[in-house]
């Protein structure tokens, strides 16, 4: 058994999540989590909001809110969509209300501070005039100074690419209030990544520190931070604002500075585990999992969270040394991102109206199904995309024609002549070519999610639910009841007894994909389900499941998967176009 840490990236309490952001971070992490569970391991799931930074600042300030009003009513709006698809955390906190948020950053940053890998300095920065405050630099627009895009952010360049020192942005515009800004001297402390670099952030991913391990990185991570670690820059761990974790006592008597909220955001994952740790009545634990070189971390975002993740987190865990009680920090073992996941060809976007509305959505659709398609379309390597047209094909075509109506025929037919036990079967189906298909398509499963290899997990399974489809059309159970014969009803019996024992070892392979169709399908089983528990398996990655005990009770068939109409698909493509032309 192996200890996993599993976070997913702080979803931003300044407005709705959408399908994309489901799709990038939390979906294959839930799944990624069932599963290990499933195969024994021991796991932790940690979330929760990121509540500070400027553009909630703003936000609640244009609304007239209380910032702990505005970010609640984003918090539970979020977790809501959560719990609609059925995305399960050990905790989901946020950083404003982490009661050990605030004391664990503001050490995170003395520590830094004590061995020389945080300085400040005096600067210029840009400062509207109009509206009274310094500008973080993703709130600045302006020209490129590398590659000359008009468009590029203060922080980064969307064109090419590079980090931007704001100072070096030509022609910035303001884009909270659209004034020209002047330059203003302010104090700011800096995070020493190329120092850090050196102590080890090079060995670690590159694998030649033997002591911190890790998986090989994916493709698109790599290419990242290769580029990256070629030309590491100082980074600014700090800003001018009203709310967000204030610096340490005794480092400033200047008023309104506090962390940078991508330096106290990843911290959200320990603080939450601290508070999860007290929830438990085991204070002290939360170190059994990010001090524990056996434990694996694992970071699940999305691409534009890569260079946080892959460097400036680790390189604040890296800079700690053994400040905390004489014990390291794990560094991450494994970060699955993923690239942007758009809707019908263009991206998500709530202020163009271009998005599935949430509430709608859930009051007319499955979302095991909405799981299932996300799954089969995940943006592992490029971009991809929700289509209302492949949603309906994959829930008609796969889930319920593959899938369910599988599971229908099989029960429904052993209703009809079995009275719903388990017939008795022997060994005539032994080494069936279908079985024995489905057995290595449901062996490579498993496989394919521990490599977070979701496209392929979802067609392996459905490949094995091909197979027991060949497997009951080609010996025709029904034409076998119907003869004289008692080798023939023999067969019968035979066939029967293994489908339902593929469809119990099914309903444990759907689980982490589906798990409330999933849950059904065990019912509809009875007592067959009840013989075994959720594990994986234990006949193992590719062997056929155990001949049944006969006699054993069934439930009532019933149906997993309702199908999608054509008209019903043309009605919410043409909503869809008439509320982005429209605004409405």
């Amino acid at each position: 058994m192996a200890q996993f840490l599993v976070t997913s990236a702080l979803p931003y309490a300044n407005g709705p999540i959408h399908f994309g952001h489901v799709a990038g971070a939390y979906l294959p992490a839930d799944v990624y989590v069932r599963y290990l569970r499933m195969t024994g391991n021991d796991v932790l799931y940690v979330c929760g909001t990121d509540e500070y930074g400027v553009a909630i600042t703003l936000t609640a300030e244009q609304e007239g809110s209380d910032y702990r009003e505005y970010l609640d009513r984003w918090h539970d709006e979020i977790k809501a969509l959560f719990d609609r698809f059925g995305i399960c955390f050990d905790i989901f906190s946020g950083t404003a209300r982490c009661p050990h948020h605030t004391q664990t950053a503001q050490k995170f940053f003395s520590n830094l501070l004590k061995e020389g890998l945080v300085h400040d300095r005096v600067e210029e920065q840009w400062f509207s005039e109009k509206s009274g405050r310094f500008l973080p630099d993703r709130y600045l627009q302006g020209t490129c100074p590398d590659c000359g895009h008009e468009q590029a952010r203060g922080d980064e360049c969307p064109a090419c690419g590079s980090w931007i020192d704001a100072n070096r942005l030509g022609d910035p515009t303001s884009l909270i209030d659209g004034s020209k800004p002047i330059l203003k001297e302010t104090r700011h402390w800096y995070l020493n990544l190329p120092k850090i670099q050196k102590l080890g952030l090079d060995d670690w991913y590159t694998g030649k520190d033997p002591k911190r391990p890790h998986a090989d990185w994916k493709s698109n991570v790599h290419g990242h931070v290769q580029a990256m670690l070629k030309d590491l820059q100082e980074r600014p761990i700090t800003r001018d604002l009203p709310w967000g974790v204030p610096l340490p006592d005794g480092i400033t008597d200047e008023k309104g500075k506090v962390l940078y909220v991508w330096f106290d955001a990843p911290v959200g994952y320990i603080s939450q585990t601290m508070e999860w740790a007290e929830k438990e009545g085991n204070p002290e634990s939360w170190r059994d999992w990010w001090q524990n070189p056996d434990c694996k971390l694992v970071h699940f975002i999305g691409k534009d969270n890569i260079a946080f993740h892959m460097v400036v987190f680790p390189s604040m865990l890296l800079g700690q040394g053994d400040s905390w009680e004489g014990r390291k920090f794990n560094l991450p073992w494994s970060v699955p991102a993923n690239e942007f996941y758009n809707l019908q060809g263009r991206k998500f976007s709530t202020s163009e109206n271009w998005y599935l509305d949430n509430e709608k959505f859930f009051e007319n659709y499955s979302a095991d199904a909405a799981r299932f398609y996300l799954l089969m379309t995940a943006p592992e390597t490029s971009d991809s995309e929700f289509t209302w047209e492949g949603f309906q094909i994959t829930n008609n075509s796969l889930l319920a024609d593959k899938l369910g109506n599988f599971a229908s025929r099989v029960l429904k037919f052993n209703a009809k002549r079995f009275e719903s036990k388990v017939p008795a079967g022997d060994a005539s189906c032994d080494g069936d070519p279908s079985l024995k298909e489905a057995d290595r398509s449901w062996g490579a499963v498993g496989s394919h999610l521990g490599k977070n290899e979701y496209r392929k997990s979802a067609q392996a399974l459905m490949a094995g639910c091909d197979s027991l489809n060949q497997f009951f059309d080609n010996h025709a159970p029904w034409k076998l009841a119907k003869s004289e014969n008692q080798a023939d009803m023999q067969k019968c019996a035979t066939v029967l007894e293994r489908c339902i024992a593929y469809l119990e070892l099914l309903s444990r392979r759907l689980t982490p994909f589906c798990p409330d169709s999933a849950q059904k399908l065990r019912v509809m089983l009875g007592a067959v389900a009840e013989t075994k528990d959720l594990r994986w398996g234990d006949e193992g990655e590719n062997q056929p499941p155990a001949t049944l005990s006969a006699g054993l009770s069934l439930g009532e068939p019933g149906v997993l998967f309702k199908k999608i109409d054509d008209q019903e698909v043309q009605e919410e493509i043409e909503a869809l176009l008439k509320a982005s032309k429209t605004g409405a």
